[in-house]
């Protein structure tokens, strides 16, 4: 396919919340564009974007999708991005390479909650936007209803550019109140021509487009002096002038439809076309330097056979198949090869890109997503992209003993393709951990390490990582001692324990030693120090580590022949467990800080929720029909918190925390765990 100049392209992400149809407005795009000869459905597991096994299995996107067309001689490239919370990666890297983003609303939900946060991030890229409300001919179903919402909860630079013709089930059409003509429903098959506006809706129609041309001419001082001499203006005028403001973020046109009859989609690619800036005209924020070529990674897929599939925007070029870059992280050499312009799980060869297009090679050696591949080596500082921080853990398990080294391959393919998927090893619980943003996250991750690479686990809850301390002083003396014929094993040595205060430098343990008239060898004295360690690994309490404790070594006693430093270890750990029991030991719990967006109804559920969880609030901020609540909770009390927040909030909820502390544990909460430590000690003996 020969390339597409700059000024010819148009680079949107679809974006929103889970479940408004934005695969099924992409399918209906590219149907309408004639690049498919059928409209492909969500159910039957036929559409172009959602390709991969496990979203025909769920029936919703994954993950990022590229797809192209093309419409009034211009190329769209399109990014059908998942609206699940678990799965933002992929939306919040392909806001970064477009510049517009199409948000689609419920016509039934409105506004919902991955709606405010793509609007917010899109905010923060400066980015184009249009509005699609879907779905308008569901019960409950009202375009005006959710206008205002949009209005109101995005921005009130919101404008209708269209209408629907009737509602619910009795849709039949759209008005287009730019180029004023009607688009009539086509039930699935292409979209006719335009056809004239009924008669019935002249008033409304006129109202609305009064509204239109009022938000358009104030943004375009030319227009507004010959729209107030009473001149009728030209849709092409009208047209270029609201994609001025478009561009420069004065407009927000709303548009309407049902994607999965197809209805409404050649007033949307017009849209478009007119309304979203091209690459030449909006330019990038990515940093390349004085490269001639360079190419941003934006996506990464982990594919079984082709390998490694890098999905790039051209920053500088043309690149070919034949061009070399160098990575100036890696400062490796990396040749294109093949390059690929996807269709969902198709793809067509092209032999170069322009500045601004989007295209994916294969088996590039050591590049991730979020690389600057540039021509020579300049110091280029790769844009950061604000992935959100993991929130679940779940400790991961092979089923099958020796395939620990295959799950840990595939898992770290499975982060390149989505970054906020982390897998590391608890250091106390000594537990693999696989982290996420949602429970479904992780286990779509498990369900392709079983489908790609033949790895079955198992999920468990992960340990909390409890501490033990001590609250008063202890003092006490050990004296180890063996004979079995020849060389005995003698060490004897008095030990004080004490808390440490909170502040000593941040030190979590202190060894002093106070040994006068050297009662013992100062060869000797660092073995008890490392006998005191090994013992603070497992306290008596939960087996938990013991931190926060300054041990003290007064006196001792040791013997010509028969000391040893094995045998100075073992007295030192044993002096330790007798004074430790004496030095009322406690149990200590990690204290994560919890920040949870809720919508304003669910408030009262949720705190309720959180005070059952042992949770400390510290704050609400409402804003925009949001809510954001600040609390202390143990981390014990929110290993499943998850899913008693999607059940609360109807899935509109979002939380992240973030360890703060460690505390005490109440003492009816230390008895359960303390005897549950006892239990399994009994289990593994027996």
């Amino acid at each position: 396919m020969p390339a597409t100049e700059p000024g010819r392209i148009r680079n949107i992400a679809v974006v929103g919340h889970r479940g408004v149809g934005k695969t099924s407005l992409v399918e209906a795009l590219l149907f309408q564009a004639g690049k498919t000869n059928r409209l492909g459905s969500i159910e039957q597991g036929t559409t172009v974007s959602d390709w991969d096994d496990d979203e025909h299995r769920r029936q919703m996107s994954l993950s990022g999708t590229l797809t192209h067309l093309e419409w009034q001689d211009r190329k769209i490239n399109l990014v059908d991005c998942p609206g699940d919370a678990g799965f933002q990666a992929d939306t919040f890297a392909a806001l970064r390479v477009v510049e517009g983003a199409l948000v689609v609303l419920s016509g039934v939900m409105g506004v919902e909650v991955n709606s405010l946060r793509v609007w917010a991030r899109a905010e923060e890229y400066e980015l184009s936007r249009v509005v699609f409300v879907n779905m308008l001919d569901r019960e409950r179903a009202d375009f005006l209803r959710v206008l205002e919402a949009a209005r109101s909860q995005l921005s009130d630079r919101c404008v209708a550019i269209q209408l629907p013709i009737g509602s619910e089930h009795e849709l039949t059409g759209v008005v287009d109140l730019l180029h004023m003509c009607a688009y009539m429903d086509p039930s699935g098959g292409k979209e006719g021509g335009p056809q004239p506006i009924p008669e019935s809706m002249a008033a409304q129609v006129q109202e609305y487009r009064e509204k239109l041309l009022d938000a358009v001419v104030e943004t375009n001082e030319d227009l507004m002096a010959r729209y107030l001499e009473g001149e009728e203006l030209p849709a092409e005028d009208v047209a270029a002038a609201l994609k001025g403001a478009v561009t420069r973020d004065e407009l927000y046109p709303v548009a309407c439809g049902v994607a999965t009859k197809n209805l409404g989609t050649t007033a949307l690619l017009d849209l478009l076309v007119e309304g979203v800036p091209s690459p030449s005209r909006k330019g990038t924020t990515i940093e390349f330097g004085d490269a001639k070529q360079a190419v941003f990674v934006f996506k990464t897929i982990a594919d079984p056979f082709a390998g490694r599939i890098s999905c790039f925007r051209v920053l500088a070029g043309p690149v070919t198949g034949d061009t070399t870059l160098v990575d100036p992280r890696t400062h490796a050499k990396e040749r294109l090869g093949q390059i690929l312009l996807l269709q969902g799980k198709e793809n067509e060869s092209a032999s170069e890109l322009c500045v601004g297009d989007l295209g994916a090679v294969a088996k590039l050696k050591d590049v991730v997503t979020g690389d600057v591949l540039v021509d020579h080596e300049v110091p280029v500082e790769p844009p950061h992209i604000d992935f959100p921080a993991p929130v679940m853990s779940f400790a991961i398990t092979p089923k099958a003993k020796g395939d620990e080294e295959k799950m840990a391959q595939g898992l770290r393919r499975l982060s390149e393709e989505d970054p906020t998927l982390q897998m590391r090893r608890d250091p106390q619980t000594g537990e693999q951990l696989l982290s996420g943003l949602s429970q479904m996250q992780v286990e779509v991750a498990v369900d392709r390490l079983h489908g790609r690479f033949h790895v079955d686990v198992e999920l468990h809850p992960p340990r909390v990582p409890y501490k033990e301390t001590i609250r008063k002083e202890a003092r006490a003396r050990h004296r180890y001692k063996k004979q079995t014929g020849g060389r005995g094993q003698f060490g004897d040595c008095e030990i004080v324990i004490e808390p440490m205060q909170n502040g000593d430098d941040g030190e979590t343990y202190q060894f002093v030693d106070k040994i006068v008239g050297g009662v013992i060898s100062q060869g000797y004295r660092p073995a008890v120090d490392k006998g005191v360690r090994e013992a603070m690994e497992h306290g008596d309490l939960a087996g938990a580590p013991v931190y926060g404790v300054r041990v003290t070594l007064v006196d001792g006693m040791e013997h010509a022949v028969d000391s040893s430093e094995m045998a100075f270890k073992i007295a030192g750990s044993l002096a330790f467990k007798d004074a430790y029991q004496k030095a009322d030991p406690v149990l200590l719990e990690p204290i994560m800080e919890l920040e949870v967006s809720v919508p304003d109804d669910t408030v009262g559920a949720v705190n309720g929720d959180l005070n059952s969880r042992r949770g400390r609030l510290q704050g609400m901020e409402p804003a925009g029909g949001m809510t954001t609540i600040r609390a202390e909770v143990p981390m014990a009390e929110i290993l499943t918190y998850s899913q008693a927040l999607t059940s609360m909030t109807g899935g509109r909820g979002d939380y992240h925390m973030s360890f703060l502390r460690y505390e005490e544990v109440p003492t009816h909460v230390a008895q359960k765990i303390i005897e549950q430590t006892k239990k399994e000690r009994e289990t593994a003996k027996a």
